[in-house]
């Protein structure tokens, strides 16, 4: 629970009644779930939409409780994300939660809980960033700035998978390792300024942008990029998301577009969802993990986020 914005130590853990579903809603007994930037901006304060207390998180997998009014029965295995979780309403920093029916994806596996959790948002962030973001195709060029979070790193796996020429950032050369291990054609060490040495490995610019980042490095992304091409801003690791003083006409070059994407549970479906999670249990894909916590120590798991030292998806599981 939060009561108030501010640093890890504001996740305080406290009993608070298990919710009641009313009818089109499942309540959802929680086995583990994702780290999100989207929760440390929620935690921060900056998320105006957001009243405290209020419990975060905007995802989970887990087992239906009871789910009154809908096709699914208690027992079934799911995942949940977005539709308002952790914001509108009490979220998945928790033992329980109560979530539209919409948002719930019933799925088929046998899976361990702590590598189920990492995987619904990460899915739904990286397919909906190349398809409806970037509208990726075979044989383009990919630059992923922010590439060892554990959304770029996934990035890239599916993206090679479908055939892109991958570029990949890391600040450092002992994190660049990460990004040969899953596939990137070409590790950059970001100094902020990378445009001119992208155009040197790749004269004329880059296809496709995926910006992990955000504002603060958002400006040299556009300047990688080859006229026609598509820059899509997705993440915020830099912690800021205002570019000031914008002026586009200056900003953005010629015949370059600029997209962002921030979607929804309703962006992906069913069917996608479960292939991905079958092709991970199958070992087809490696997913880049982080440690896993219990719900106990919240705060150590947030102060890990907030240091950008985790490597991978955080996740947290719940006995």
């Amino acid at each position: 629970m939060v009561d108030q914005p501010g640093g890890p130590e504001v996740l305080q853990l406290k009993q608070i009644p298990r919710p009641q579903p009313q009818p089109g809603q499942v309540l959802i007994r929680i086995r583990a779930f994702g780290l999100n930037r989207a929760e440390w901006f929620t935690r921060r304060g900056d998320s105006p939409s957001v009243k405290f207390p209020r419990v975060i998180g905007i995802e989970c997998v887990g087992e239906v409780e009871s789910a009154p009014a809908t096709d699914l029965q208690p027992g079934q295995r799911v995942a949940a994300m977005m539709g308002g979780m952790g914001r509108i309403y009490d979220g998945s920093y928790a033992e329980y939660t109560c979530v539209p029916r919409q948002h719930v994806f019933p799925l088929t596996t046998d899976m361990d809980w702590a590598l189920l959790g990492a995987l619904p948002e990460m899915f739904q962030t990286v397919n909906g960033s190349l398809t409806t973001g970037l509208h990726v195709d075979s044989g383009q060029t990919l630059l992923i700035r922010g590439g060892t979070s554990s959304i770029g790193l996934t990035t890239a796996v599916l993206a090679k998978r479908k055939g892109l020429t991958v570029y990949a950032t890391s600040r450092s050369e002992r994190s660049a390792a990460k990004l040969t291990a899953v596939g990137v054609d070409q590790p950059i060490i970001d100094t902020g300024k990378i445009a001119e040495r992208v155009r040197e490995l790749c004269p004329g610019g880059v296809d496709r942008v995926l910006e992990l980042i955000g504002t603060r490095t958002l400006g040299d992304s556009l300047r990688a990029t080859k006229p026609g091409g598509v820059v899509c801003m997705t993440g915020i690791l830099g912690g800021e998301w205002v570019w000031p003083d914008f002026e586009p006409m200056a900003d953005i070059p010629t015949g370059v577009r600029l997209t962002s994407y921030s979607g929804g549970s309703g962006d992906i479906e069913l069917a996608e969802l479960q292939a991905f999670i079958d092709l991970v249990a199958a070992g087809d894909i490696d997913v880049p993990r982080g440690p896993v916590f219990k719900l106990e120590q919240i705060q150590e798991a947030h102060e890990l986020m907030d240091n950008n030292k985790a490597g991978g998806k955080i996740v947290v599981v719940v006995d």
